[in-house]
């Protein structure tokens, strides 16, 4: 199984990660290449090497908040109609997709992302606490994902008051002190399939013991198209 990594932004250690996230990855049989070349990244998915994408960046247009304005110019990001049409096209067709952390603020002006994801940021709506301890919950839903999958705490942002879709059905939870948040789900979309990970903040977060055993069958049941 080979997987496409496009990551890069701001407020987030991820060269770090992304290469911790390959390590996981590699161990569990799934070859990652990795690229910050978000646009020339998704024209590649035409090629057909991929079985999966994972979205691990924060790219946005960054239209509002003068905090960022020293970043707009390297990181303020659109994607193109041309690759909102080539990722759609790439999950519609049974490519996998993994949504992880701060994917869900990306790509803030294509409604369609947030269709993919399954949720997405409103900016002066959507917010986290600081970085810190966390609990993580397994619903009553169940999923290969999450199967045996016991309560576990690690030290994480959760994001919350995300713009959900409908139908969307959490697999885990996780509660900072504000009231139980959504944190990962799993859908289909078209004839591909999405697992969407609101974990990941930095490389302990991808290696706790538990997250790194999600983020393996996140991307084994994405990734396969059976």
């Amino acid at each position: 199984m080979r997987m496409l990594i496009l990551t890069g932004g701001i407020g987030h250690p991820f060269a770090d990660a992304s290469e911790a996230l390959v390590a996981i990855l590699r161990d569990g049989g799934i070859a990652a290449t990795v690229t910050e070349d978000i646009e020339g990244g998704i024209a590649g998915l035409a090629s057909g090497g991929y079985d999966l994408v994972t979205v691990y960046a924060l790219r946005w247009r960054m239209l509002t908040g003068e905090k960022y304005a020293p970043y707009r110019e390297n990181w303020a990001f659109s994607l193109s109609p041309k690759a909102r049409v080539g990722f759609s096209r790439f999950v519609a067709a049974g490519g996998g997709l993994l949504a992880l952390h701060t994917a869900v603020i990306c790509f803030d002006d294509w409604p369609g992302w947030g269709d993919l994801t399954g949720g997405a940021w409103v900016w002066g709506r959507s917010s986290h606490p600081p970085f810190g301890a966390v609990m993580v919950s397994p619903t009553t839903a169940t999923h290969t994902i999450t199967a045996g999958i016991a309560p576990f705490a690690l030290y994480d942002e959760v994001y919350g008051d995300l713009d959900m879709r409908p139908g969307v059905e959490p697999l885990l939870i996780a509660d900072v002190g504000y009231g139980p948040k959504p944190i990962l789900w799993a859908r289909q979309a078209g004839r591909g399939r999405v697992v969407t990970d609101l974990l990941g903040h930095d490389r302990a977060a991808l290696e706790h013991p538990v997250h790194r055993e999600l983020l393996l069958r996140s991307a084994r049941w994405a990734g396969s198209r059976d």
